[in-house]
C-alpha cells in the first residue's frame, strides 16, 4: 500500500546575479553538514516560509506602488529575509535608496545573530531601523515542488534579483558555512568534477541561469519566460538506479551524462 504523500512546506529562493569579470555570476551558499536537508550542498539562499513572514507590521514596509498577491507578497518577504539570514545581502531601501555596504554592514553586526535565532528579529529590524524591503526588485524565475514521494518536501518559488551595487556577502556560519559568486557553468563543472555538491534543483536552475551572458539579460529572460511548476518524476538510469526526470516541455536544458550519474540513486 502506497503511503501518503508529506505536504509540501513552502519555501522561497532567490538567485541573486551580478556581472563579475567573467560575465554572470550567481550568489551560493554552502549549507551546513548537520541540518536536515541538503547537508553540504552548495545553493541559492533560501528557505521555509516563517509565520514571522507574514507579519501586518512588515506591510507598513513594501513598496506603497506595486501591488502583490498575499501569497506571493509573503514568498517575497521570506526570500529577502532568507538571504540576509545566510549571505547578508539585503534587499531593502532607506529614504528611498538601496543600502550600501557601511549601511548593512552595520545592520549584519548587531542585527544577525538575533535574526538566525528567530525570524521574528526580523520583522524588528525592519520597522525599527525604518527600512523599506526591495520586493520590486525580486522577478519570479521558476517553481519547483519535491516529488511526492520524497520524506521531505518543499514548494519552492525562486526569484531573481540583482545583488545591490556595493554590499558584501557574509555567510552567517550556522545554516550557510560559506558563500562565493561562480559563473553557473563554473558551479555546474565543479560538481560535474566532484568538487562540490550540488542537489538537481540548483543543477538545473544554474543550468537555465547558464543560458544568459550578464545579469541584466539574466532579468529580461526571467521577465519574458512564463513560470512554469516544476514536479519531476523518477525514471531509470542506464544502470537502473533511478533519476529524476522533468516534464518534456520544462523548458530546462539537458544535464550532462556526468551530472545526471551524480544525482542518480
Amino acid at each position: 500500500m502506497a503511503l501518503p504523500s508529506v505536504q509540501a512546506l513552502a519555501a522561497a529562493t532567490v538567485v541573486l546575479v551580478r556581472d563579475g569579470p567573467q560575465g554572470l555570476e550567481a550568489l551560493m551558499v554552502v549549507r551546513h553538514h548537520e541540518i536536515d536537508f541538503a547537508r553540504g550542498a552548495a545553493v541559492f539562499p533560501g528557505g521555509k516560509v516563517d509565520a514571522a513572514d507574514r507579519a501586518a507590521l512588515l506591510r507598513q514596509h513594501v513598496p506603497s506602488g506595486v501591488h502583490f498577491v498575499e501569497d506571493d507578497l509573503v514568498l517575497r518577504i521570506a526570500a529577502v529575509r532568507e538571504a540576509f539570514e545566510e549571505s547578508g545581502l539585503l534587499l531593502a531601501r532607506r529614504h528611498g535608496r538601496l543600502l550600501d555596504a557601511a549601511a548593512l554592514g552595520d545592520l549584519w553586526q548587531r542585527w544577525h545573530e538575533r535574526i538566525a535565532a528567530s525570524a521574528e528579529a526580523f520583522v524588528d529590524m525592519v520597522h525599527g531601523e525604518g527600512l523599506e524591503l526591495a520586493l520590486d526588485l525580486l522577478q519570479p524565475f521558476a517553481h519547483w515542488v519535491t516529488p511526492e514521494i520524497s520524506p521531505k518536501r518543499f514548494d519552492t518559488y525562486f526569484y531573481i534579483a540583482e545583488a545591490p551595487p556595493g554590499q558584501v556577502a557574509a555567510h552567517d556560519g550556522r545554516e550557510a558555512v560559506d558563500s562565493f559568486w561562480i559563473h553557473p557553468h563554473d558551479a555546474l563543472r565543479d560538481c560535474a568534477e566532484r568538487r562540490r555538491v550540488i542537489i538537481f534543483p540548483t543543477l538545473c536552475n544554474l543550468a537555465l541561469l547558464g543560458n544568459s551572458a550578464n545579469a541584466a539579460q539574466a532579468l529580461a529572460a526571467a521577465k519574458a519566460r512564463p513560470v512554469q511548476r516544476i514536479q519531476p518524476t523518477l525514471g531509470l538510469h542506464t544502470d537502473g538506479r533511478r533519476i529524476p526526470v522533468l516534464p518534456a516541455d520544462s523548458g530546462y536544458p539537458a544535464l550532462s551524462a556526468a551530472l545526471m550519474d551524480l544525482v542518480a540513486r
